[in-house]
Order: C-alpha cells, then structure tokens, then sequence
C-alpha cells in the first residue's frame, strides 16, 4: 500500500524569524565625575584637603601649651589672614567654605560608591563578611555620621560660643579651656569618642587612598604602618589639650 501525500498549505510559503537585534547599552550620563573612577578622584582629593586641615588645626590647638596669649594671637592671625588686602575674616571664611564643600563632596561620593557597589550586586553574598570586613563597614558608616554630629557641637562650643560656660564674647583660649573643665567631664568623654572615630575613620581613608593609587603592592605593611601612624599622631594631638585642661592645666 502506498501512501499518498496532500500538498497544499502545507508548502505555503515560510517566512525566517527576523534576526534579534543586540540590547542596547544604556549610555552612560554625568561624565568623568559619574564613573566610579571619578568618584573615587573626589574622594581622594578632598581626603586630602581634610587631612590637610586636621594637621594644621592639630599644631593650632597645640600653641595652648606656649600660654594664653599665644594660643589667641594664633587665632587671631586665622582671622587676619590677607588684610588689608582684604577685609577682616574673608580667607577664613573662603578656607571654611572649601572644608565644607570638601565634606559634602566626599561623603557625595563615598555613598554614590556604596550605592553603586549594591546595585552592582544585587543578589547578597551567601557567605557571611569577615568579622573586618563588617567592622570596617560600620566604623566608616557610623563614624562618619558621628563625626558630622560632633563638629556641630564643636561649632558652637568652641567657635561660636553658643553651648560654652564662657560665651562668644571671651578669648578662644578662655572658651577652651572653660569648654574642658573637670565638672564638663561628659564634654571631654564626647570629645575622645569623636576623635576616635576619626583616628579609624583617617587611617581607613588613607589605606584606601594608598590602594587606589596603585601604591599597595609592594609596600602593604609600610603603608598600612604609615597610615597607622598618621592617624594615631593627629588623634593624641587633639586629645593633649583636653585631657590636660581637664586635669588641671590652664589654672
């Protein structure tokens, strides 16, 4: 028996499946400043610039052990800074301005990264982080946002007066030392855990800074050293004044 096959819309004409066009890349927007690169640039540079002015605020508040008069002509030589070329506090004022700037760029950028990292991993590591991994991650969130709080009160404290027993009107030596006095203990305790904070904070910041510069490979348990060093010198600095003060020094 033969079997006998039917033609018709069976040889109908069969159109290709049209070729799938390749997805699109989304084009990238913000320029240098908006690639990880860039944002690790800002952070680098106005590190530096903090850096910078913790040192030199450092020495500053160290002139208090050379006597009264010395610790306020130093502050009085910040505020007459350029005249008179120009008018009484401006440079202060334009220096002030840059820190600012450089605080919020730097935490722009440290959180832009932090965010960028998430989205780049959205699905979290099925191994739990290192116990340094995860105290890195909270000494650098938490610190940050403890440092923030304590440079307001810093402010009016000791710049403003505002919070201080002896008021914006008495010499910057007089508001530093009335500021850490035995009975404002709690000042002093806050001050320590604020400068703590960035002693962790700074030495992160600077081993991380040494990693991006490609700095690290050769030279890891130097650097890491160095930048150890670093922030401990700063930290015991700012600490000196206070701690004496509230011991007994400035009497």
């Amino acid at each position: 028996m033969t079997a006998t096959i039917e033609r018709g819309s069976a040889t109908a004409p069969v159109t290709s499946p049209a070729k799938a066009s390749p997805p699109s890349t989304p084009k990238k927007t913000g320029g240098f400043l908006g690639s990880s690169n860039g944002k690790k640039v800002v952070m680098a540079v106005t590190g530096a610039i903090m850096v910078g002015f913790l040192a030199l605020h450092m020495l500053g508040n160290l002139k208090i052990f050379l006597g009264n008069d010395s610790f306020n002509e130093y502050a009085h030589a910040l505020r007459t800074l350029g005249e008179p070329l120009v008018p009484y506090r401006t440079v202060l004022t334009v220096l002030e301005a840059i820190l600012l700037i450089s605080v919020v760029l730097h935490m722009w950028a440290a959180i832009s990264l932090a965010r960028r990292a998430g989205r780049a991993r959205p699905v979290k590591y099925v191994a739990k982080k290192s116990q340094a991994q995860g105290y890195t991650t909270h000494i650098m969130r938490w610190g940050g946002v403890t440092i923030a709080l304590y440079l307001v009160w810093h402010l009016l404290d000791l710049t403003f007066g505002v919070v201080n027993p002896k008021g914006f009107d008495s010499s910057p030596a007089d508001r530093m030392i009335a500021g850490f006095q035995p009975e404002r203990w709690w000042v002093t305790l806050i001050y320590v855990i604020a400068l703590v904070m960035v002693g962790l904070h700074l030495r992160h910041g600077l081993w991380s800074g040494f990693q991006t510069l490609g700095w690290a490979k050769d030279r890891r348990r130097t650097l890491k050293l160095a930048a150890g060093a670093v922030s401990a010198v700063i930290v015991l600095g700012f600490l000196a004044p206070p701690i004496a003060i509230m011991i007994g020094f400035g009497k």
